[in-house]
């Protein structure tokens, strides 16, 4: 018996004392704010107000149209104005599949690309994991309270901007 109760104090004296690293990161906030990560938004925004402007002016053009018909309503035959009115709806209908299909592309195209951030955080991250000998690394999104100093984001940060600044687009 007295074995037995040596034996387990000794081992459960072992467990407590050891100590598990961890550390927590924020993803979302390294996707933001390194280098590369601004080189991906700036032309994830670049394009947008490219498409912004384009589809302004495509929307005005067919706003235009519309009150072009509404005024002829009563000078136009009833089968004239409804042809008119089945065209101006089918380039509304085009419209609006154009304009969603460039969003996709553009969700695409960033999906694509954060991706290949990714694959090479993924590496870095690992390395500090092991480099620095912590045992668990948690999303800062699932993290309540935390102290500061377990926060590895700026140093994984760094790493990041010396290994790579840009995206081949």
């Amino acid at each position: 018996m007295k074995k037995f109760v040596f034996s387990l104090f000794f081992f459960l004296n072992l467990t407590l004392n050891t100590e598990a690293q961890i550390a927590y990161i924020d993803i979302n906030f390294i996707l933001n704010e390194s280098e590369v990560g601004k080189n991906l938004n700036n032309y994830i925004e670049g394009i947008q107000k490219s498409h912004i402007s384009e589809y302004k002016a495509i929307e005005q053009e067919l706003i235009n149209k519309e009150k072009s018909l509404i005024s002829q309503q009563n000078i136009l035959s009833k089968e004239e104005f409804q042809r008119k009115l089945d065209s101006l709806t089918m380039e509304v209908q085009q419209y609006r599949s154009n304009k969603k299909s460039s969003k996709d592309k553009l969700n695409d195209i960033k999906i694509k690309h954060t991706k290949e951030i990714l694959k090479e955080l993924n590496p870095i991250i690992t390395n500090y994991v092991e480099l620095n000998s912590i045992s668990i690394v948690i999303p800062k999104k699932n993290i309540v309270v935390g102290k500061k100093n377990l926060d590895i984001t700026n140093q994984i940060i760094k790493i990041l901007n010396d290994k790579i600044n840009k995206l081949n687009f």
